[in-house]
């Protein structure tokens, strides 16, 4: 195995050793706040756009975006046309938006855990 240093990046290439454990939870951080703020933005995206299009409070529409952001159904019934276009196309967005968030979480854990096996196999072949 070639013992190339870390260079910094997001992710470790394939010939280098594992980063240290505080050099990834630092990564995992720095992804738990790109994270945070997708959902947050998403949020004020979600309050916006049921406000001005439902015309709903803005503790009603902090609800409803919160509840649609979380997976869940609408809690007001939708009136205007402009509304439901905008819930509909919320909708999805906001389950386009769980992935990425989801995507995000995994991927640093998923490229570890595979880099790990990765050298272990490695230096198991060159013991040999």
């Amino acid at each position: 195995m070639s013992d190339l240093p870390y260079t910094g990046g997001m992710f470790e290439h394939r010939n280098q050793p594992l980063v240290p454990r505080s050099i990834f939870l630092r990564h995992q951080a720095r992804y738990a706040g790109i994270a945070l703020a997708i959902v947050a933005g998403s949020l004020v995206l979600g309050i916006l756009g049921y406000h001005f299009s439902e015309g709903l409070s803005w503790i009603d529409a902090l609800l409803n975006a919160a509840i649609i952001l979380g997976g869940m159904g609408p809690v007001d019934a939708l009136h205007s046309a402009a509304g439901k276009l905008f819930a509909s196309f919320y909708a999805l967005y906001a389950g386009i938006v769980f992935l990425v968030v989801v995507g995000l979480k995994a991927a640093l854990v998923l490229h570890r855990f595979l880099h790990h096996f990765h050298v272990e196999v490695e230096e198991a072949s060159e013991e040999k």
